[in-house]
């Protein structure tokens, strides 16, 4: 079995998309670092600078950006995400 991938994304508190990214993940048993970017403009600079992407959640698996909760969704119908997480 693979080793489980290092998970982390940029959050704010508000957001349904963060929300359902992190039930998503939890769903699966992934054990995730959650930045939170609510009134801290440097951390949301380091954010949009990593990733490329102004909105939250910008989700990173092994340091690689794989962009917010539609795209791991997406990820996860294509049957892709358990892959990037080492799952399989």
């Amino acid at each position: 079995m693979t080793e489980a991938a290092q998970v982390y994304m940029y959050t704010t508190a508000w957001c349904g998309y963060c929300a359902a990214a992190r039930r998503l993940l939890a769903n699966k048993g992934i054990a995730f670092d959650d930045i939170s970017v609510d009134g801290k403009p440097d951390l949301r600079r380091e954010m949009e600078e990593k990733s490329g992407g102004h909105t939250v959640p910008q989700i990173f698996i092994n340091d690689k950006p794989v962009g917010g909760y539609d795209d791991i969704a997406e990820l996860d119908k294509l049957g892709e995400l358990d892959t990037l997480l080492g799952l399989n």
